[in-house]
C-alpha cells in the first residue's frame, strides 16, 4: 500500500455502511445538527493554541468539498489533466471564517453539500469508475466521493473528542 493509500485509507475507514451516499446524507445531517446547537460565541471555540477555531473547521468542510467537487467532475467528464493539490492550512489562514457569521458559514456548508449530493447522484456507474490523476496520485471518482464523506467524519469525531467536551 502506497503513502497516498494509507493517507486516505484513514478517511474511508470512517464510512461504517456499504450505502457510502446515505452516509454522504447522514454525516450533513450531523454536522448541521452540532454546528446548529452552537452559539455565535462558541463557534469561536479551539481546544488547543495553533487548532482550528469551529468556525475555521466548518469552512475547512466546505473548501475541501468544493476542491473535491471540482476533481469529481473533472474526472468524471474525461479530463486526463493532472489536478492539483492544495495546502489546506493556507486555505484557512485566507479564509476569513472568524469574520463570518456562524449561521452564514453553516448555510454555505449546507449549500456545497446538496450541490455534491446532486453531482454525485447524477453520475453513472462508468463515471464513478472513471480514474484520474489529483495532487499526483491516481484516483477514482467514486473513492473522492467518498472522501468527502469520510473526511466529514473524521472531523466529527475531532468535534466530538476534543471540541465539544471543553465547550
Amino acid at each position: 500500500m502506497t503513502d497516498f493509500q494509507k493517507y486516505i485509507q484513514r478517511y474511508l475507514d470512517n464510512i461504517t455502511s456499504e450505502d457510502w451516499f446515505e452516509e454522504l446524507k447522514k454525516s450533513s445531517e450531523k454536522t448541521i445538527d452540532i454546528y446548529s446547537k452552537l452559539t455565535e460565541e462558541q463557534s469561536f471555540f479551539a481546544y488547543a493554541e495553533g487548532k482550528w477555531t469551529l468556525k475555521e473547521l466548518l469552512l475547512h468542510l466546505s473548501d475541501t468539498e468544493r476542491v473535491f467537487q471540482y476533481r469529481i467532475l473533472a474526472i468524471a467528464r474525461g479530463d486526463k489533466n493532472e489536478l492539483p493539490g492544495f495546502d489546506e492550512e493556507l486555505y484557512a489562514q485566507n479564509s476569513f471564517a472568524n469574520e463570518r457569521s456562524l449561521d452564514s458559514l453553516l448555510e454555505e456548508y449546507q449549500l456545497v453539500r446538496k450541490s455534491s449530493q446532486i453531482l454525485l447522484k447524477t453520475l453513472n456507474s462508468s463515471a464513478l469508475k472513471n480514474i484520474g490523476t489529483a495532487n499526483g496520485n491516481q484516483i477514482s471518482v467514486e473513492t473522492i466521493g467518498k472522501l468527502i464523506v469520510g473526511h466529514n467524519i473524521h472531523h466529527l469525531n475531532v468535534i466530538e473528542e476534543r471540541y465539544l467536551p471543553k465547550l
